[in-house]
């Protein structure tokens, strides 16, 4: 049986890899990676709330007597 003839597996090895990193890198070449967009100059906006604050709870501690 061929299989068990361990002396090409070496060889055959780093072919594979030789041949999976060339064209890993060829499909890298292809692709065309997006620029950056410029960063615009952007004004911070107040966001106004649309609910009445009587809707709202705000939860206290509870005090503590001394």
């Amino acid at each position: 049986m061929p299989q068990l003839d361990m002396s090409p597996w070496p060889m055959v090895i780093m072919s594979m890899i030789l041949t999976l990193f060339y064209i890993t890198q060829l499909k890298m070449l292809n692709f065309t990676f997006h620029t950056t967009p410029s960063s615009k100059l952007t004004m911070s906006h107040k966001h106004k709330t649309t609910w009445e604050l009587k809707w709202t709870k705000i939860y206290l501690p509870p005090s503590t007597y001394q």
